[in-house]
């Protein structure tokens, strides 16, 4: 019976782990660029259980030997192993903010492969975003809402000399001096190896664009959340019936455990 709480236990962890992710993607769908996180779940590890048990052997010297019988496997509970982000794109908007700019991909080689802004955050390490909701700051630089240098593709923060730059479909920024400046578009073959940070940003490992991939940067576009509303209100009301089943299956333990010990103790 004690297994029996803890199964139902981490039943309800499990679904209220769920919850909040489901809820983060809710207040995060209006943020742009942003990848809704998926709650993976497994089982802990079965245990295959075996009824043991002695025979004696009638010979002189009275000897017993041991029997096994395999009765099934016993699985004690789930688990939230991971928060995966969804990588699908998200629909383009246009905001008509110069500073505004969006990835649109094209070809790209790799099934689980994607692009992103290179940028740098307050520790001064290189991170990634799909979020290209920019501006500039007071010193002239193309900055992330939070403040991150955006990079070029040497590694450098972009100097724009203002708002009034232009941003070519290939990537290339031409400041209104006249300087031309590649972005720091970067690539990673797996997206599944890149962590979430918070602000947008992820840290994995990405490089340069390969050879055969093809890109658009629109300047004056966002890309939105990949959230589907719909579907994730469907996913919390699950969630929350899974949760409650979890809660009366552990309250029907309790009281059958409440009556073990009050009752049937009070027969002896």
């Amino acid at each position: 019976m004690l297994r029996g709480f803890y199964t139902a236990a981490s039943g309800m962890i499990a679904q209220q782990r769920s919850q909040e992710a489901l809820s983060n993607n809710i207040a995060n769908m209006n943020t742009p660029g942003y990848k809704a996180d998926q709650a993976a779940k497994r089982a802990f590890p079965e245990l295959l259980i075996q009824q043991m048990s002695s025979k004696q052997i009638p010979a002189s010297n009275g000897s017993n030997i041991t029997s096994k019988k395999t009765i099934g496997s016993l699985n004690t509970g789930v688990y939230v192993q991971e928060m995966i982000p969804n990588f699908s794109q998200g629909d383009i908007r246009e905001t008509s903010i110069k500073t505004d700019l969006a990835i649109v991909p094209g070809n790209v080689p790799d099934e689980d492969g994607a692009l992103f802004f290179t940028v740098q955050n307050e520790d001064g390490e290189v991170r990634y975003t799909r979020n290209g909701n920019f501006t500039v700051d007071g010193q002239g630089f193309l900055v992330t809402g939070q403040g991150y240098y955006v990079l070029d593709d040497a590694g450098n923060p972009i100097e724009t000399d203002g708002m009034e730059f232009i941003v070519d479909p290939d990537g290339t920024l031409q400041t209104a001096d006249g300087q031309t400046i590649e972005l720091g578009i970067s690539y990673t073959d797996n997206v599944l190896d890149m962590v979430k940070e918070g602000n947008d940003l992820f840290n994995g490992e990405a490089a340069a664009v390969p050879e055969g991939t093809t890109f658009t940067v629109k300047q004056g576009f966002l890309e939105g959340s990949n959230v589907d509303a719909m579907q994730t209100m469907t996913d919390m009301m699950t969630a929350y019936r899974l949760f409650e089943t979890n809660q009366r299956v552990l309250k029907a333990y309790d009281e059958s455990m409440g009556k073990a010990v009050n009752d049937i103790g009070k027969l002896g």
